[in-house]
């Protein structure tokens, strides 16, 4: 009897991280380990009202399932502004900075673990995001750039562990509009979307 092919959707992910996390933990493990947990927490209400799913957390990273492009930017992007509002309350050794990633793509069902180059991708674009920062695939800017009032800043082609990605930055408090080397033709991108007009009723893809 043959095997069964894995069973595959579409979904949209979004990745994260805390930056310098291991150095973090190499300095004090247990106050790193109690301000994690009081990320998580902001992080775990976020997904729930947003309608998304935690489906993998190791260590700092969390990866989580959304069915709507427009809810995970949101979801991101509120939970990057709660953290600089808390980072703005607490002690400097307190403090804890985040990237995220989003993409859009086919992802591997295993129980309810989720693989594949839709996963990966988004992992790609975490790696790329700015310390408090939001980086998303270009089709999930697509979606979202007239479904939203958030602003963006188009990166381009960048390369990120021998992965090519087109990628696009949130305008967001505290980060900043850079320009980075193109992977395809070597120039800076200075590409910059015009400001997207908020039309904020979520609307699942």
């Amino acid at each position: 009897m043959a095997e069964s092919s894995p069973r595959r959707k579409l979904a949209v992910i979004l990745a994260t991280d805390v930056v310098g996390y291991s150095t973090k933990m190499e300095e004090n493990e247990d106050q790193t380990l109690n301000n994690l947990m009081v990320c998580r927490s902001i992080i775990d209400g976020l997904v729930e009202e947003y309608h998304g799913r935690i489906f993998n957390t190791a260590g700092d990273s969390v990866l989580v399932e959304f069915q709507s492009a427009v809810e995970a930017v949101i979801c991101g992007s509120e939970f990057q502004n709660t953290i600089k509002e808390r980072n703005n309350s607490v002690p400097e050794e307190e403090q804890m900075e985040f990237r995220i990633g989003i993409n859009m793509g086919d992802v591997v069902i295993e129980g309810d673990n989720l693989y594949g180059e839709g996963v990966n991708v988004a992992a790609r674009l975490e790696a790329l995001a700015q310390p408090g920062g939001v980086c998303l695939a270009k089709n999930v800017h697509e979606i979202v750039n007239k479904k939203t009032d958030f602003q963006f800043h188009d990166l381009g082609e960048q390369t990120v562990k021998n992965t090519v990605v087109h990628a696009v930055d949130v305008t967001l408090d505290g980060t900043s509009q850079r320009k980075l080397q193109e992977s395809t033709t070597g120039q800076q991108s200075s590409t910059e979307k015009p400001p997207a007009i908020a039309v904020l009723p979520f609307t699942n893809m």
